[in-house]
């Protein structure tokens, strides 16, 4: 009997521990080259350059010597909304998101509405592009020239599966990674499969499901590893989860393991051994 209840809390202690192999990121995997942690790692041979998309929100302001040109072509109450909101760096996502209501929307046609110059096609462009475009159209009106500056009203994306924060989140910068992406939510959770991340990436007419491997150094070379807006990230989770919870599934392992170890030391004080 003892040597059963033994063997039962070998096989829980082996089946609680979760292999590092796992859960540690950027591995040299066996079958890759090894590489240095010195050595240089370029990015995708193609460089990254995003091109803007229908339902994307872009950031359009306008600058002259005119002031009241400027107005000309600002929505009401435009330039306080946004106001209280810093751009400079990184941030969270999830609650309220005041670009969404002072950006400009690209319709489903690729357009953006700007006041007294209408629909302009930018969809298919960079942001570089799209600004000089509005540029040239605004100035075909005016002989005082007005300065347009255009951006990424930040990177909006979703997690789903196990992540410890899942939802729409948004990361003001025009340029993240995964990495940013991961740590913006709040990181995995310990059951997740980082070797099975799925990336539903929006395309031109439709949608791709991409699969990377967070364990895999080569994903800093690979096209995914700077996230795209609308981004969905699904994390899928070890078998083990269908037991419980990371949180739970340990505690109701510890408990378990330490109810058998006090059978066994029961045991041995009632037969004396």
């Amino acid at each position: 009997m003892r040597k059963t209840l033994y063997f039962v809390l070998m096989i829980l202690l082996s089946v609680s521990c979760i292999s590092n192999k796992r859960i540690t990121y950027l591995q040299n995997l066996p079958d890759n080259t090894p590489i240095d942690l010195d050595e240089f790692i370029p990015f995708a041979t193609v460089d990254y350059q995003y091109v803007l998309q229908p339902f994307d929100i872009v950031e359009i302001d306008f600058a002259s010597s005119d002031v009241e040109l400027i107005e000309a072509f600002s929505f009401q109450n435009s330039q306080s909304s946004g106001g209280a909101m810093g751009m400079g760096g990184g941030g969270g996502g999830g609650g309220s998101d005041p670009l969404y209501f002072r950006g400009y929307s690209i319709d489903q046609e690729g357009n953006v509405e700007v006041p007294k110059l209408g629909k302009i096609k930018i969809a298919g462009l960079t942001e570089e592009e799209a600004k000089v475009k509005v540029e040239t159209e605004i100035n075909k009106f005016f002989k005082e020239e007005i300065y347009v500056k255009l951006r990424m009203a930040g990177i909006r994306y979703t997690t789903l599966g196990e992540f410890n924060s899942v939802g729409v989140k948004i990361i003001f910068k025009n340029r993240a990674t995964i990495f940013d992406a991961l740590a913006n939510s709040g990181e995995t959770t310990l059951l997740g499969k980082k070797n099975k991340l799925f990336i539903i990436r929006q395309y031109d007419g439709g949608s791709k499901i991409h699969q990377i491997n967070l364990n895999d150094r080569a994903l800093l070379a690979s096209p995914f590893y700077f996230i795209q807006p609308n981004d969905i990230l699904y994390m899928e989770p070890m078998k083990i989860r269908q037991i419980g919870t990371a949180d739970n599934l340990t505690a109701s392992l510890a408990l378990f393991a330490g109810l058998l170890a006090s059978t066994l030391l029961m045991i041995n004080l009632v037969t004396g051994n």
